[in-house]
């Protein structure tokens, strides 16, 4: 880490640690700095706008948070990283619903295969974090 990177994580510890200690109580699910800043607000904690994005960038930059930009018109949204428990970084994929925006994991060796299919056969890396199957969850159908 670069002593730039290492001075930005250590600015605002007290509200770095607030936010990490939220995002703790939300492991596996993906949250937008909008729902975030909706918690403390809820919760009566002072904690600005910017701060948290910047935190949250900051999270992301040290490998605590997943960050996922489904596309340009969704905003980015984190997960908090059990890393015993989260999916294989290499195997982690998601479907989003058309109806109601919800994210879900999959976690299917088959989908690994179709990773391994286009490497193979059409020498491309398929980048699996990135990669989102559009559709209707099971609530919406």
């Amino acid at each position: 880490m670069s002593t730039q990177n290492q001075s930005r994580s250590k600015y605002k510890t007290k509200q770095r640690d607030v936010i990490l200690s939220y995002l703790k109580t939300v492991p596996g699910q993906h949250i937008t700095a909008s729902d975030a800043c909706l918690y403390f607000k809820e919760q009566g904690i002072a904690i600005g706008q910017s701060t948290i994005y910047r935190q949250l960038e900051n999270l992301v930059d040290e490998g605590i948070l997943n960050k996922y930009i489904i596309d340009a018109n969704t905003p980015a949204c984190f997960e908090y990283i059990q890393r015993e428990e989260h999916c294989d970084h290499d195997v982690c994929f998601h479907c989003k619903c058309e109806k109601c925006g919800k994210l879900i994991h999959m976690h299917c060796d088959e989908l690994k295969e179709i990773g391994e299919h286009l490497m193979s056969h059409h020498e491309f890396k398929l980048d699996p974090k990135r990669t989102v199957f559009y559709g209707v969850c099971e609530d919406c159908r």
